[in-house]
């Protein structure tokens, strides 16, 4: 499916909170957390002549998250960076002084740390950011999985020290169910997605991602005129837009939705013109990015900047994992997981479907940047739909 925006917002200013949170000021300060990190480097953003020239498009380019700091996608940007962010701020009120990241490993830090739990939904990769974040500052970590998380990508969670719980239903189920426990207990909920009265740390979250866009922008040899970014709730999708909207304005690049076809939600909520929970239907093989109900937060960028909604198909997603995996001649090989590859996918829908390609204005001087924002965090999965094992493709 495809759709051009169409919101009464679409194209007007972002919301003012927004371009605080995720202009070039969010892209400052994540870049600052980041330099404080003595593990971090910039993920590479791979050229992929052949491909494009076999799509018929001028050039491809995908930034590729699959060994962001360690974790495997670009949720390490997110959680993690919420978690730290709010510890610095406990520990700022109570010793009076501000405190930032350079502080990370301040006495005072660890000991306000020590005093707090973070809980937070994930689907697998979120959930380990704020496992990462809460074990490198000392405080507790209780994540909330839902039945469809499979037992590898919860035990790579577990090694980060968080206690696991189970939930019956889907991802939004457990979103309610993590925020429900977490109030009641008094831990902090670090959610990457929003509710009403519930946005600044969602916001902190999407602020960390902001980081994918304003590292690629600085690594390609000129700017992007397409953009493709995969959805789940949205706030990558979101991120990403808002940076492509303050960094070129009313020259930025066209920028389009992904999602699977089986959790469309930001498509619906695009379609509808509100945000509202779609029906639970059968599992995509995407499985990251299966979420039923959108960020009102993300929703309130994407209806303002991004120009274009899509919907993959699984068939799609795992044609882009092999595509990328045994490279057009002179390409290189890319890793990239079933949620990872969406964008690639998307754009693969998209050429497919004439009336798409005309309306994006995909051709021969396209230049289309693209995110694989994770690898093979479900190895044995990862095998089994690309019929190489993670490591021989790498």
């Amino acid at each position: 499916m495809f759709l051009l925006n169409h919101h009464p917002d679409y194209r007007t200013a972002l919301h003012p909170e927004d371009v605080a949170t995720l202009g070039p000021a969010g892209a400052d300060a994540i870049a600052a957390h980041l330099a404080a990190r003595p593990n971090h480097v910039p993920t590479p953003l791979h050229s992929l002549p052949g491909l494009a020239a076999v799509l018929g498009i001028g050039a491809l380019f995908i930034k590729d998250e699959g060994q962001r700091l360690g974790l495997g996608s670009f949720k390490a940007l997110g959680g993690a960076y919420a978690v730290i962010r709010l510890a610095l701020e406990a520990a700022s009120e109570k010793l009076g002084r501000r405190l930032s990241d350079a502080d990370m490993n301040d006495p005072a830090v660890r000991t306000a740390a020590a005093g707090m739990t973070f809980a937070c939904a994930t689907d697998g990769n979120h959930g380990r950011s704020v496992a990462q974040g809460a074990q490198l500052l000392g405080a507790k970590a209780v994540i909330f999985v839902h039945g469809g998380v499979s037992d590898e990508r919860v035990a790579a969670i577990a090694r980060f020290g968080a206690e696991m719980v189970r939930v019956e239903g889907t991802y939004d189920d457990s979103v309610v169910e993590a925020a429900r426990v977490a109030t009641e207990r008094g831990w902090t909920i670090v959610s990457d997605t929003s509710w009403e009265g519930y946005e600044r740390i969602p916001g902190l979250v999407m602020q960390g991602y902001t980081a994918i866009a304003r590292e690629g922008l600085a690594q390609m040899p000129e700017p992007p005129t397409h953009v493709f970014v995969q959805a789940g709730v949205g706030g990558i999708a979101a991120a990403l837009a808002a940076q492509m909207q303050t960094s070129f304005g009313e020259e930025r690049p066209f920028f389009t939705v992904v999602e699977p076809s089986r959790a469309a939600c930001i498509f619906e909520a695009a379609k509808r013109g509100k945000p509202g929970k779609i029906p639970h239907g059968a599992p995509t093989v995407m499985a990251m990015l299966e979420c039923y109900d959108p960020s009102p937060l993300a929703l309130r960028v994407l209806y303002r900047a991004a120009d274009a909604f899509v919907t993959a198909e699984d068939s799609d997603a795992v044609d882009a994992m092999n595509r990328l995996a045994r490279p057009a001649a002179g390409d290189p090989a890319i890793v990239a997981g079933e949620s990872g590859s969406a964008g690639l996918a998307g754009l693969l829908a998209a050429l497919r479907d004439p009336q798409a390609r005309a309306a994006l204005k995909l051709d021969s001087q396209s230049r289309v940047f693209l995110v694989n924002t994770e690898g093979a965090t479900d190895p044995a999965r990862y095998t089994e739909l690309v019929g190489l094992k993670p490591e021989e493709v790498a």
